[in-house]
Formats: C-alpha cells, sequence, structure tokens
C-alpha cells in the first residue's frame, strides 16, 4: 500500500497521530492502538479509486484522514486539506513540515469557503455527512470532468435512495459504490463516486464558472483568500 520510500512517512505519521494527536484531543486514546489497522490503512486503500497526477481536495479532514494519508500514499497528486479548526490545522502545518510534504497545502476554512474559487479533480470525505449533505458541500468543488470520492459504510445504498431528488436536481452522475483494499484491510473500505452526469451541462454555478485550480501556486491563492 506504501511505498519502501513512503512506508517510514507512514509510520512516523501515525506515531504524531498516537502522540500529539491524543495529547491535543484530535484523536480519541482509545483510538491510539488501532490507528494504523482502523484509520490510516483504512484511508490509504483509497488511493486505489485515485487517479494519476490529479488534484485532490479532502474536506473536514480533521487530523488528516484521508486526505494526509493519501499524500504520504500518492507523491503524485497536488492534495489540499480543509479544515475549520485551528488547533487541527496547526497540527497539520506541523507534520507536513516535519514530513516534507510540499505537495499539500493545509486551509483553515469549510468547503463552503472554496466554493466559486476553486474546483479539483477529486473531492474526498471520510464520515463527514449523509451523502445529500455532503454533495451540497463537496460537487461545488468538483471539475467539470471530476468527481466526490467518499468514503462511506454499509448505510451507503440507503443514503444514495435519499439522495435522488438532489442528485436530479443538481444534474450529478449515477452514483457508484466502489469496495477498496479487500487485501488491505477487514473489512475493506466503501467508497461512492459521483461524478457530474454531463460536463457541459454542470448544474451547479459555483463548479462551472469557478477557475479550476490545480498547481501548488493557485492553491496557495486559495489559502489566502479563506484566511
Amino acid at each position: 500500500m506504501f511505498a519502501s520510500d513512503r512506508l517510514e512517512l507512514a509510520e512516523r505519521y501515525t506515531e504524531l497521530l498516537a502522540t500529539e494527536g491524543v495529547v491535543r484531543g484530535l484523536i480519541g486514546p482509545r483510538e491510539a492502538p488501532r490507528l494504523w489497522e482502523r484509520h490510516v490503512l483504512n484511508s490509504a486503500v483509497l488511493a486505489e479509486a485515485i487517479p494519476d497526477g490529479v488534484s485532490v481536495c479532502d474536506i473536514g479532514t480533521g487530523a488528516g484522514l484521508p486526505g494526509l494519508v493519501l499524500a504520504i500514499a500518492r507523491p503524485d497528486l497536488s492534495v489540499t486539506l480543509v479544515e475549520p479548526l485551528l488547533r487541527r490545522t496547526t497540527f497539520l502545518d506541523e507534520v507536513v513540515a516535519e514530513l516534507g510534504l510540499a505537495h499539500v497545502t493545509v486551509v483553515r476554512g469549510r468547503a463552503e469557503d472554496l466554493h466559486g474559487k476553486a474546483t479539483f479533480d477529486v473531492v474526498t470525505s471520510r464520515a463527514v455527512a449523509p451523502l445529500e449533505r455532503l454533495l451540497g458541500w463537496s460537487m461545488p468543488l468538483v471539475a467539470p470532468t471530476g468527481a466526490t470520492i467518499a468514503m462511506k459504510g454499509q448505510s451507503i445504498h440507503e443514503e444514495i435512495t435519499q439522495a435522488r431528488r438532489f442528485l436530479s436536481t443538481w444534474r450529478c452522475g449515477e452514483p457508484e459504490v466502489l469496495v477498496v483494499g479487500a487485501d488491505v484491510v477487514d473489512p475493506p473500505t466503501t467508497l461512492v463516486r459521483v461524478p457530474w452526469a454531463d460536463p457541459k451541462r454542470i448544474g451547479w454555478p459555483l463548479a462551472r464558472d469557478a477557475k479550476r485550480r490545480s498547481g501548488r501556486r493557485d492553491r496557495s491563492s486559495v489559502k489566502r483568500e479563506v484566511s
């Protein structure tokens, strides 16, 4: 899951979660012994569903799950971590600096703060909200040919049913449920992928009109605007 030259970075990040993350209240003490299996590997397998060399925005990233783990596993990606709480973004900034992750930008703010300012090839999240509400936050950030790829649980099919009206109104494509990491984590990780139905007829004006930002220079501009 992690290349040999990235494994040490993943182990160090896990160590920081288990120590500083617990002290700062970012991770519960009971989670510390099972961080690697339950959280880090569970997030890392998301890489199976991400194309090469794209821009990724992880909304509500918290302590960096799954976005920071994805950035460690995939140095080919440009990753933006979006989180509103200062104590979390402070931790993320420190981890990014210590691990030398030059392809990662930390933004303190909410997903809505970026609406109309930037779009990304992939927008990720982990246990943020029910699908309909999540799409309201993430789809305005999705580029015309991009997609939301969210980590979800067993209730995803029910959530898709409940979101049907929303999906139709905003011209979202048919949700695709993916199962990844079957040989890595038990149980495997369930994802839902939601693209636009037609890249030329995006229903959400903010996503249709926003400038696509994929380089570090552009993402830095987003950081200044939100701050």
